[in-house]
Parts: C-alpha cells; sequence; structure tokens
C-alpha cells in the first residue's frame, strides 16, 4: 500500500479572484502531504492567473462548460486519485488524508462522498446549508473524490450535459462494479456569501435547457433527481424537518423556485428543438 500517493486537485474557474484564494490557502493547509493543484481556468479577466500563480497552482486555460474543464484537468493531472472542487469552497484539514486513507482501504470504492457545508450569513444560505443534512445518502448527492484511471477509464464527465453534471462521473464508475458511496467525516465548506436569488434561478433556467438530455442518458438516477415528489419526499419523511420551521419553509420555497426556473428552461429548450 502506497501510503502518500500523489492527488491531483481540479479547479475549474471563471472570474473566481475572489474566492479562489481561500480555496488554494485550504489545500496548502492539507494534512495531506503529497497534493499537485490545476487551476483549468475558461480566460479569466480578472485576477485569477496572479493568485494561481501565488500559490503555486498549475494553470491551464480552456474554452469550455465546467465538464470540459474537469476532463481536461484530468488528462493533465499525474496523480494517483483526483479531487474535484469549486473555486468558492474550503477544503477542512483532513478531507485529502481521509480520502486517500479510505480509498487505499479498500480497491473496489471507486468515488468518495465529502460532505458539504454552506457558509454564509443570509436567509438563503442558512437555507441552503439545513437543506443539504436531508440529503445524506441519497442520489442527490455525488463523489468528488476517484481513482484516476477509472475517471479515464469511462471518458470522465458527461460534456454534452450541464443539469447535474457532477453526477455522470461516479454513474459511469459505478456501472464498473466499484463503490461510488463511500463517505468520509471531514466537510468542504462552500461560501456563498454573495448568494444572490434571482443569479441561482438564472443558473436553474441554464441547467434545465440539458435536463432532457440527462434524463435521456441517465435515467435511473435522473428520475429520482429531478423528481418534485422524491426531493419533498426526503424532506417530508424526516422529522428533523420540521424542527426549524422558519428553514423548512425557506426550502420549500426555494426548491419550488427552482423547478419553476428549472422548467421554463426545459420548455424553451422544447421550443427551440422544434424549430430546428
Amino acid at each position: 500500500m502506497d501510503k502518500t500517493p500523489l492527488v491531483s486537485i481540479i479547479i475549474p474557474t471563471y472570474n473566481s479572484g475572489k474566492t479562489l484564494g481561500l480555496c488554494l490557502e485550504s489545500i496548502k493547509n492539507q494534512t495531506y502531504p503529497n497534493i499537485e493543484t490545476i487551476v483549468v481556468d475558461n480566460f479569466s479577466r480578472d485576477n485569477t492567473p496572479e493568485i494561481c500563480k501565488w500559490y503555486g497552482a498549475r494553470l491551464i486555460q480552456v474554452k469550455g462548460e465546467r465538464a470540459k474543464a474537469k476532463n481536461i484537468g484530468t488528462m493533465e493531472a499525474r496523480g494517483k486519485y483526483v479531487l474535484f472542487v469549486d473555486s468558492d469552497m474550503e477544503l477542512t484539514p483532513k478531507v485529502v488524508e481521509e480520502c486517500v486513507t479510505l480509498m487505499e482501504s479498500d480497491p473496489k470504492i471507486g468515488g468518495i462522498v465529502i460532505p458539504e457545508r454552506s457558509v454564509g450569513d443570509s436567509y438563503w444560505v442558512k437555507v441552503r446549508d439545513f437543506e443539504r443534512q436531508f440529503y445524506a445518502g441519497t442520489s442527490i448527492e455525488s463523489a468528488r473524490f476517484f481513482r484516476r484511471e477509472l475517471v479515464l477509464k469511462v471518458g470522465g464527465f458527461d460534456e454534452n450535459v450541464v443539469f447535474f453534471e457532477e453526477s455522470t462521473l461516479p454513474q459511469k464508475i459505478e456501472k464498473l462494479g466499484y463503490d461510488v458511496w463511500a463517505r468520509i467525516s471531514a466537510p468542504i465548506l462552500h461560501h456563498e456569501e454573495g448568494f444572490s436569488l434571482r443569479k441561482w434561478l438564472r443558473k436553474k433556467y441554464y441547467y434545465g435547457q440539458t435536463a432532457r438530455e440527462y434524463k435521456r442518458k441517465y435515467h435511473e438516477f435522473g428520475s429520482k433527481q429531478i423528481s418534485a415528489l422524491y426531493r419533498f419526499g426526503l424532506f417530508f419523511k424526516n422529522k428533523r424537518f420540521w424542527s426549524r420551521p422558519h428553514l423548512a419553509i425557506g426550502v420549500i420555497t426555494l426548491k419550488l423556485l427552482e423547478y419553476v426556473a428549472a422548467g421554463g428552461g426545459y420548455m424553451n429548450y422544447l421550443q427551440t428543438d422544434k424549430k430546428r
């Protein structure tokens, strides 16, 4: 057993200068010693390149969506393992160490889920953090830490979908017979201090335009992940959900707005497709 295999952390970015430094600092402060950091940037117009240079992160610039960026990062990586994180995420100190220890303990583990917490003072961020608590162990979550050889073998993330693109990779690896539901305890902190409900719903509208393609190609998981009944069932069947009613009401409101926005994007796609 190799106790210190190289781990490649891949971060897709676009104008992420406000948060990237905190993300890279958290990687620097990991208890695990053998890490390379690869930032795949969509030609940012801010100080992202300078921040990468300051922290010694490798910078690759390519045009494209997040899935393409992560796939290119994987191809350029040298690590035995790859970890995909967003530029506004902060890794708590033992994330990588716990992932490597768990992955090295069982060759049938192909992907590891890392708990995620939303961080921020606004009401909607608190709602988002409360919401996440009810997804543990469900198909809503997706693994972030993988064996690089398996990522390459299955062709990485599906670049033809944006809707739940992070879920496409673990689904493909699971079909090879590997466990992609192993879980560590150290969390990732998702910094959402600048959360804007309007921007969030615009993003959901955009995502909704590839929902049909996602559900067609990944029906087994897609039918659950997209289903409002499944999602709300996770909340209403859990007694803890109503323990904080002001947040529970916020979760219900936010999810309803998201479904309306994504549904609008989906309908727009259908109308555009008919005109072609």
